[in-house]
């Protein structure tokens, strides 16, 4: 008895699919602002099926979250550098908040940023999901910092909490001025400006 499985699709025609829809979705999003995109009209930009749109993301939130995961990824350069007991702490995280302020200057992330921020405004549970997705992509700093306590060389009971902290002196500066006020995105000096004055509050506090 013949199989009646339907025949696998190329890869290489579903990663074609995949960045298709995403960047209808980018654009759609940009364009009319996160409540009033649906996945019909990511569908149509796309010139894709529905159905298609949904085997590839289950929801316009995972869509979403999905497209700020890939700036994410696009600004980073080779893996994140682990913590390392050999090397000085400033200079370590010098190295880690340049790879994030690159990614808070982007200005397609802060579009898509505002995009978010407007949204949960309207709906806390939405937001509370928004930004929990998005933590799970700021685990670099989190990482590190434990790893450096663990290793006695930070002073910290709660590594979560100070990586917070760092977090906060960048964002301060580099992500909700321009989200916010409709700030410039900083240039690679002032960048720098920001990275080496975070590193030394934050080592003031915790070395």
């Amino acid at each position: 008895m013949e199989s009646s499985a339907i025949p696998a699709i190329p890869q290489r025609l579903t990663d074609r699919k995949r960045v298709a829809i995403v960047s209808a979705a980018i654009e759609e999003f940009l364009a009319a602002g996160y409540d009033a995109t649906s996945m019909d009209r990511i569908a149509a930009r796309a010139n894709a099926s529905k159905r298609t749109v949904y085997n590839h993301f289950p929801s316009k939130e995972a869509l979403f979250a999905a497209i700020l995961h890939q700036l994410w990824d696009a600004s980073q350069q080779g893996d994140v550098p682990a913590y390392r007991a050999d090397e000085p702490l400033r200079a370590q995280l010098l190295d880690l908040l340049s790879r994030k302020l690159r990614l808070l200057n982007d200005e397609s992330f802060l579009s898509l940023a505002r995009v978010a921020i407007a949204a949960g405004i309207h709906s806390p549970e939405r937001a509370r999901d928004m930004v929990a997705r998005l933590g799970e992509r700021e685990e670099d700093l989190t990482v590190w910092v434990r790893a450096a306590a663990a290793d006695g060389r930070l002073k910290t009971d709660d590594p979560l909490f100070a990586a917070l902290q760092l977090q906060a002196l960048v964002k301060g500066f580099a992500f909700w001025p321009q989200v916010t006020m409709g700030q410039a995105p900083l240039g690679e000096r002032e960048q720098r400006q920001i990275a080496e004055s975070a590193a030394d509050m934050f080592l003031a506090r915790y070395a």
